[in-house]
């Protein structure tokens, strides 16, 4: 067991839906049999495993002195309404000389995992291309976090980002388990390999992140959430990878995973939900954009966990609305809030619906940066234009 793990379950997180995949192996009777055994692969993960997370490695607050309890002491002493000066600096970030801890495997096409280690800290670029990816991703999902936020990795801990590529034969998948990331090659007719798009490993890792924070339990609207924080971190590790502020990016999720022959750009598109793809072994982009068309469903793996992936084009909207109002780049003001949101413990319960968590986020607004400050109306405009509007009352607490 990696250190650190949390002693309770979790549900297995994938970038691409199973719906899309049961769809395309209907489409296409030749990729049927890996396509099949990608979603029974999820499903029976998801059923012999709790849905749910922790908020806490092993269930418990971080230790007394630990960095973990510097960041939430910090993330305690966040100004009230009321107060004169809004703390706008941001947590502090860590040392220098601080750095993550990668350990990259290959599964060699099988299931056994981790798999073989190829690359650790310190240790040569392989020939390996999927390798590469995979471990520059790590690091710039853990950058990003500790530069900017001051949390040394997932758990805030130092939690080794252990991950192995060449995951199944035609693969079409990226998934955190609970414990590592895993990453398949695609199928080469409709999606390329997993490990080029930093976005999909940063979504996959920020799983993670929400496991050993706020933990929102992975079904209905709590869990669509869970999916949409995702979407978020993944948005905003390519764009810093990038150096693109929020006005200039394409708030694209997987651009450049489908291959040629689908038409379509990405798997979503945070900036117009349900306008990512048409294609027809894919069928149609299914996110809504506004709660006048969520998307009610079972609560059950055939349904998305109650259309997780789907619902996920609400909240993911109105992050882009926030972050392009507010302008200059994601990570900083409209990143903070969302950071803060996840991480203050007891702020969201796991099981928090669109608009507690709304409300949250207005709260950590005005926490951070004061009441009626630009931040507190940008935000409260995007909820609004997503048909979540925040009573304008809202206390801090």
């Amino acid at each position: 067991m990696i250190p650190g793990t949390p002693t309770t379950t979790t549900t297995r997180c994938g970038i691409v839906p199973g719906y899309l995949l049961r769809r395309l192996a209907t489409a296409e009777p030749d990729l049927a049999p890996a396509l099949e055994f990608a979603v029974r692969d999820g499903e029976v993960t998801r059923g012999r495993r709790e849905i749910q997370a922790t908020r806490w490695p092993g269930g418990h607050p971080p230790e007394p002195g630990g960095r973990s309890d510097l960041l939430r002491r910090m993330s305690s002493a966040l100004p009230q309404v009321g107060q004169s000066e809004p703390d706008v600096s941001g947590p502090e970030p860590l040392p220098e000389e601080a750095g993550p801890d990668r350990r990259v495997h290959d599964a060699e096409h099988g299931s056994v995992l981790p798999g073989r280690f190829v690359r650790g800290e310190g240790d040569p670029e392989t020939a390996d291309v999927s390798v590469s990816e995979a471990f520059d991703g790590l690091g710039a999902t853990w950058e990003v976090l500790a530069r900017i936020y001051g949390r040394d990795s997932l758990d805030g801990r130092g939690l080794p980002l252990v991950a192995s590529v060449h995951y199944g034969r035609d693969y079409d998948n990226a998934f955190w388990d609970g414990r590592q990331m895993v990453f398949g090659d695609g199928d080469g007719i409709y999606f390329n390999r997993f490990t080029a798009n930093v976005d999909v490993i940063a979504h996959e890792l920020a799983h993670g992140l929400t496991q050993y924070s706020a933990g929102l339990t992975y079904v209905g609207q709590s869990g669509a959430l869970n999916e949409s924080v995702s979407d978020v971190w993944g948005a905003v590790v390519r764009q810093w990878v990038l150096g693109q502020q929020a006005r200039e990016a394409d708030w694209l999720i997987g651009a450049g995973l489908f291959t040629d022959r689908v038409q379509g750009v990405a798997l979503r598109s945070m900036a117009a939900p349900g306008t990512a793809y048409d294609d027809p072994a894919l069928g149609r982009d299914p996110q809504p954009g506004h709660m006048d068309d969520y998307v009610r469903l079972p609560h059950d793996a055939q349904s998305d966990n109650g259309g997780v992936h789907i619902n996920s084009g609400i909240p993911n909207r109105a992050f882009h609305l926030f972050a392009t109002s507010l302008g200059g780049f994601s990570w900083e003001r409209a990143g903070m809030v969302w950071h803060d949101t996840m991480t203050t413990p007891g702020l969201v319960p796991r099981d928090v619906e669109f608009d507690g968590f709304a409300t949250a986020t207005v709260r950590s607004a005005v926490r951070r940066y004061g009441t009626g400050s630009e931040v507190e109306e940008a935000l409260r405009a995007a909820w609004d234009q997503v048909g979540l509007p925040v009573g304008s009352g809202t206390p801090a607490r």
